[in-house]
């Protein structure tokens, strides 16, 4: 091999080195989980969850590109926190809401979600709905700044909505929430003697 054929193949390789130096790792994103909150117990057999929300409206929807989409975060928190602890009726999870907007410089977060309490006909007895909704600046158009700026948006909002669907279940659900309580120790057992009635005396 010539000294030209090396010298070529050292260029090419620096030059590689330099490109490979200059190119940065994409940014990493934890997955919004909540399974470290207080677990609600509902007093059912189990518990569905409607999860077909899809967008919709002239708005620019952007909540696709999050690392974790909100219909995603919404549908962790359902499976995270709500737990079936009855023998009958059911349940049912709808995520109402699972939108990121994009709102001139800024992205706007719009969730809902809703928890009806039914008996086993499928007859509602009762609900709960909660919201939360929440902004952040659009801080560039760059691929990696706008999943940052969209993940730091929807764990905020899915901070409030926590913070919301518990609180409604609390004031509004209360009657189908299993308390546990510390099981109470067992009495000591009392050894028993027959008295004699009053009035009389022993023989």
């Amino acid at each position: 091999m010539t000294d030209a054929c090396l010298s070529r193949r050292a260029v090419i390789g620096f030059a590689l080195l330099l490109a490979s130096c200059g190119r940065r790792a994409p940014p990493h994103f934890e997955p919004l989980r909540y399974d470290y909150l207080t677990k609600l117990k509902l007093n059912v057999a189990r518990i569905d969850t409607d999860d077909s929300w899809t967008p919709g409206g002239i708005d620019r929807h952007v909540e696709f590109l999050a690392p974790t989409p909100p219909l995603d975060a919404l549908r962790h928190m359902g499976e995270d926190r709500l737990v079936p602890a009855g023998t009958s009726g059911r349940a049912l999870y709808t995520i109402v809401d699972a939108s990121i907007i994009r709102q001139g410089d800024n992205y706007r977060a719009i969730l809902a979600v809703r928890l009806d309490i039914l008996n086993n006909d499928g007859d509602r007895l009762r609900g709960i709905e909660a919201h939360a909704t929440s902004t952040h600046a659009a801080t560039d158009d760059d691929p990696d700044a706008v999943r940052s700026d969209l993940h730091q948006l929807t764990r905020k909002a899915m901070e409030d909505m926590n913070v919301d669907f518990e609180f409604r279940i609390r004031r509004d659900l209360r009657s189908d929430l299993e308390i546990t309580t510390p099981t109470a120790p067992v009495p000591v057992p009392v050894d028993t003697q027959d008295l004699d009635a009053p009035g009389t005396t022993a023989p």
